[in-house]
């Protein structure tokens, strides 16, 4: 290995529009090591780029360097590295807790006899406010007002939090709310692309512009060749505060596209299509890097819109290297003329940008997709990766379960109109998120749709809830500049807010004769929305199917009003002369696309929208701001709490106890997703987080959701496992969060029977199957995991962040070996299980498992604690006591 090098060798002047810069050569790193750093995927360069600038010989070190250069080579194989991002991004209902666990850091820093002033962000934070606006009113002119004005109702005490944050914290800037959805306004406006920053010497340095997220959405970015991901909170704030980021040296997919997408098929279809091939290849921990001659035809909001479902195939990232569909991009979306340059030139030195007459990297392995093969779709009814073609699409709501109310339906009354709701009727139709209002294309085409339905006199049944909650300003205006808008409002699609809404599960109330019909007569009912996430139980608690599809089709299936019709073959509805009328009757030519956005969408629109971002919500600005370094917690708040993560923390780590005669807390299947874990939407009264709310004095009518309540940890606890759709095995048939207090067998709720094993000292394990903690990014799936008392979880597979998550809440991973499960090894949740102590990261260790009779089983199972760093993590309880401790003791950045 060659010697400890000197970074500053390869220092190297970028000559740009706007000056000199300095940058980190990996030309010069080429020849030093005399290794074709060409060969390399663009994702591995970038973060071979960052390395190298952030070589220390401690937190970052010469081996890193090596293990990244020599990527793919079996030497770097399982080789772990640290990798700092230039920023973090977050949002509300994830950025909420983490800047309530930093303030309750300061609190125990200066417990701990340290100055709480150091802990302070050392990289830049953005937080957009996205997830907390609801669809109460909708199908009306003033629904966006009238939303807003209940989000600040609901939310002042948060707001006012977030903005102490941004007085308290350096480096710390809050977007306010009914501006955008984060991924998309991280796309339009605050992605650098290549960043600038001052080093230690006062030297203006260029590197690429990258970050980490607190959603697991992040990812939407890479469509313009930034790189970043989602991660959860716990590990934002340790990277905030200028800790490295340990992970394994990922493997590389080279995902390669040719051809080009047929007339009438959207970068939706395409997005679900390749969900489905990825998640059925594996691409869990890996990067996916897109290459080859069908990039051409695809735009970056194209680009962005796969990205974006990173999470839902499993990659830890979907990589589009920068190239001239970015410069492109940058142009179109008002950047500076000075930052387009810069982009170019860097880019173009350090072998970051693509062209088709580069060398093609060399990858793991390689995919294959021809664009032409991509049909019309859409997934449900309650996971990403079930795609469906149109026709499928009939009746598929069945798999979700059986209603049985009959063919008859039942007659609601709904704003003086009778309709019949059946089974499998749309009930929720919603254009939303930032998967694809971040695309002009689809949302034109969602537009000129409703304007030819409006032509031909149709309409949307009076039972459907309509929405729209674009992804930023710049969507209403060029729908605006197209007069599309009043296409849309007539069919009910009307304006409701500027935010994630019903694809978070904040879809708000149903008609009440509609929620009635539900109850009563056990109907299944469908939501269809242009969104990323459809599990069980997410979008609203009283509709069991849920399909993802693009916006025009959300508009089709809103006029059919069922989804008991085959868009391909049956008509939608019937014009005003009683003609059938099909989806190929209105389905917009991409020519007519194409030519509507070139006449309403300009670069000016974008700087005009983004001019005063940070400033502009007048009644934002009007939110009080306390002022104080430290917070001044309220005990009788229902929103903001002082966490209990860092209470009698110690200057040293105790090593945690061994697990002896654990009982199993809940037993799981497969697909168990964060949302299952850690709800974020409506809370139930008759539930534990419910009740408590009801004993603290707060009405029903207040609780708002489990994501506005994530600054309160006695919530969120009550809530863990509260899924309305979970199931747990211990408890056969039941639906929702129950189990069984053994070994007597009462049953209870999962919050209240694990109170009293902890009355009764006895540690707690989940065990469950495969794809476990897939979805959202959520660290209260993790929190609430380790305030439950559950000290491990065996899975068959786990997803990637929420392993993570874990391990740095201070659970042991445990992973059932290949081919084995609960099932096959005769599990049945009943016995006590105890753990071999962990030594070493990945080590196997032998799990018993004791009966009531007193009989034994005994199995290997893998530790996926998987580095050095994480088992440190574990031992001193989680990524946030390992760092505090650090930082009081002298340590840290």
């Amino acid at each position: 290995m060659p010697a400890m090098p000197d970074p500053f060798a390869t220092r190297s002047t970028l000559k740009a529009r706007g000056g000199k810069l300095q940058y980190y050569s990996l030309e010069r790193l080429e020849r030093q090591r005399r290794v074709a750093l060409s060969r390399l995927p663009y994702a591995i360069r970038v973060l071979l780029e960052s390395v190298l600038r952030q070589l220390d010989g401690f937190r970052v070190r010469e081996q890193d360097l090596e293990a990244l250069c020599r990527w793919g080579e079996p030497q770097s194989k399982g080789r772990e590295f640290p990798f700092k991002p230039a920023r973090v991004l977050m949002q509300d209902f994830t950025g909420v807790p983490a800047i309530v666990d930093l303030a309750a850091m300061r609190d125990a820093m200066a417990a701990l006899g340290g100055d709480p002033q150091r802990i302070n962000p050392v990289i830049p934070v953005e937080l957009v406010i996205d997830h907390s606006v609801q669809v109460d009113r909708y199908a009306s002119v003033s629904a966006l007002q009238d939303n807003a004005a209940l989000e600040f109702e609901r939310n002042r005490e948060r707001y006012e939090f977030l903005r102490w944050g941004a007085g308290a914290f350096a480096d710390f800037r809050v977007v306010p709310p009914a501006t955008g959805i984060v991924h998309q306004v991280n796309l339009e406006y605050l992605a650098r692309v290549v960043a600038v920053r001052r080093d230690a010497s006062g030297a203006e340095l260029a590197f690429p512009d990258t970050l980490v997220g607190t959603d697991s959405h992040t990812t939407m970015i890479n469509g313009i060749g930034v790189l970043g991901w989602g991660v959860g909170g716990i590990e934002a704030e340790a990277a905030l505060l200028g800790q490295p980021l340990y992970m394994l040296i990922p493997e590389v997919i080279g995902f390669r596209l040719s051809g080009s997408l047929a007339e009438g098929v959207t970068a939706t279809d395409l997005v679900l299509t390749i969900t489905q091939v990825l998640r059925r290849h594996g691409v869990v921990d890996k990067i996916v890097e897109f290459f080859g001659p069908g990039l051409a035809g695809l735009s970056v909001a194209d680009r962005a819109t796969i990205g974006n479902m990173s999470p839902e195939y499993g990659a830890t990232a979907a990589f589009f290297p920068v190239d001239a569909g970015t410069l492109q991009y940058l142009a179109f979306s008002g950047r500076d003329p000075e930052q387009l340059d810069l982009v170019e030139r860097y880019c173009k030195e350090q072998g970051l940008f693509r062209t088709e007459q580069a060398p093609q990297p060399a990858y793991t392995s390689v995919l294959e997709l021809d664009l032409g093969g991509v049909e019309p779709c859409l997934a449900g009814p309650a996971r990403p990766q079930d795609r469906l073609s149109l026709a499928a699409a009939k009746g598929s709501w069945r798999a979700s379960g059986q209603a049985p109310a009959g063919a008859e339906g039942v007659v609601v009354e709904i704003a003086g109109r009778r309709e019949t709701l059946r089974d499998g009727a749309v009930a929720i139709a919603a254009i939303t998120s930032c998967t694809n209002t971040s695309n002009p294309s689809v949302m034109v085409a969602a537009g000129l749709l409703a304007r030819r339905a409006v032509e031909r006199g149709l309409s949307v049944p009076a039972y459907v809830k309509t929405s729209l909650a674009p992804g930023s300003r710049v969507v209403t205006r060029y729908l605006e500049r197209a007069g599309l808008m009043p296409y849309l409002q007539a069919l009910g699609f009307h304006l409701v807010g500027y935010g994630c809404t019903t694809c978070i599960g904040n879809s708000g109330p149903l008609a009440p004769a509609v929620s009635r019909a539900i109850r009563e007569k056990g109907l299944n009912v469908a939501a269809v929305l242009s969104g990323n996430r459809n599990f069980e139980g997410r979008i609203h608690p009283e509709v069991k199917s849920n399909y993802l599809a693009s916006p025009p089709l959300v508009v089709a299936y809103a006029l059919a009003g069922s989804m008991e019709v085959d868009l391909s073959a049956e008509p939608l509805g019937r014009d005003r002369n009683g003609q059938p009328v099909f989806l190929k009757d209105l389905w917009p030519s991409a020519e007519e696309i194409e030519r509507t956005i070139r006449a309403s969408l300009q670069p000016e629109l974008f700087r005009a929208e983004y001019a005063d971002v940070f400033s502009g919500n007048e009644t934002w600005n009007r939110v009080r701001i306390p002022e104080a370094g430290r917070y001044a917690w309220d005990e009788r708040s229902t929103y903001i709490r002082k966490p209990p993560f860092f209470e009698g923390l110690e200057a040293r780590a105790a090593a945690p106890p061994p697990i002896r005669e654990a009982r199993v807390l809940a037993l799981l299947g497969d697909s168990v997703t964060t949302d299952h874990i850690s709800p974020a939407g409506s809370i139930p009264p008759d539930g534990p987080a419910g009740r408590w709310l009801l004993e603290h004095g707060v009405l029903k009518e207040e609780f708002n959701t489990y994501g506005a309540r994530r600054g309160n940890h006695e919530v969120m606890i009550r809530g863990t496992f509260a899924n309305i759709r979970i199931r747990n095995r211990l408890v056969p048939g039941v639906e929702g969060g129950y189990t069984r207090h053994l070994p007597g067998g009462e049953r209870l709720p999962i919050a209240e029977a694990a109170e009293r094993y902890a009355r009764e000292g006895v540690s707690l394990l989940v065990i469950a199957g495969k794809e476990y903690g897939s979805g959202s990014s959520r660290d209260w799936a993790a929190k609430g995991t380790i305030l439950l008392g559950v000290r491990a979880v065996l899975a068959e597979s786990f997803e990637r962040i929420h392993r993570s998550n874990l391990v740095g809440m201070g659970v042991l991973p445990l992973q059932f070996l290949e081919g084995q499960s609960a099932a096959s090894l005769g599990l049945s949740g009943e016995e006590l299980y105890t753990v071999e102590e962990l030594a070493r990261p990945g080590q196997e260790l032998a799990v018993t498992a004791r009966g009531e009779a007193g009989a034994e089983k005994r199995f290997i199972v893998r530790a996926r604690v998987d580095t050095p760093v994480e088992l440190d993590y574990y031992r001193q309880g989680g990524i946030l006591p390992a760092v505090l401790r650090g930082f009081a003791g002298g340590g840290g950045q």
